[in-house]
């Protein structure tokens, strides 16, 4: 009986991890992809903040337009369980390098607003990724056994 619970508790919590998280990235990337503009996502938070950087102008371009694509397709996918390591790896990424911004720009800056909580998130579902009932990977794993 206590091992049900237990099975049950980590079902729970990798799908309402996998869907918080997948919303928080799916939203942010349509917002930054639909409303903001890519290039002025880019323009705004990566280039002029760290133009005088040892960063190259190029790489504050591409990063600042790649990432709200990621965030809106890895997200988007986190929601329906497909491809969720995949998705879990590139939002890893993401957060990865929004810390290495946030920390060039002010070396003590503190992760705990928005990064940590995604990153807390974000590990949960990849430890407990078997377990997600839910998702379509479980699915297609399924079909593809019978």
């Amino acid at each position: 009986m206590i091992g049900d619970d237990s099975a049950a508790g980590r079902m729970w919590a990798v799908l309402f991890s996998r869907l918080i998280l997948g919303l928080i990235f799916f939203m942010a990337g349509a917002f930054k992809v639909f409303q903001m503009g890519a290039l002025n996502h880019a323009a705004n938070l990566f280039v002029e903040p760290y133009a005088d950087t040892f960063l190259p102008v190029w790489s504050l371009w591409l990063t600042g337009t790649t990432i709200p694509y990621v965030e809106l397709i890895a997200g988007g996918v986190l929601l329906i369980g497909w491809r969720t390591r995949d998705a879990l790896v590139a939002l890893g990424a993401v957060l990865v390098i929004v810390t290495f911004g946030h920390l060039l720009a002010a070396p003590l800056f503190s992760p705990s607003g928005h990064i940590f909580p995604r990153w807390a998130l974000l590990a949960v579902c990849f430890v407990l990724r078997d377990d997600d009932r839910f998702s379509l990977d479980r699915f297609l794993r399924r079909w593809a056994a019978t």
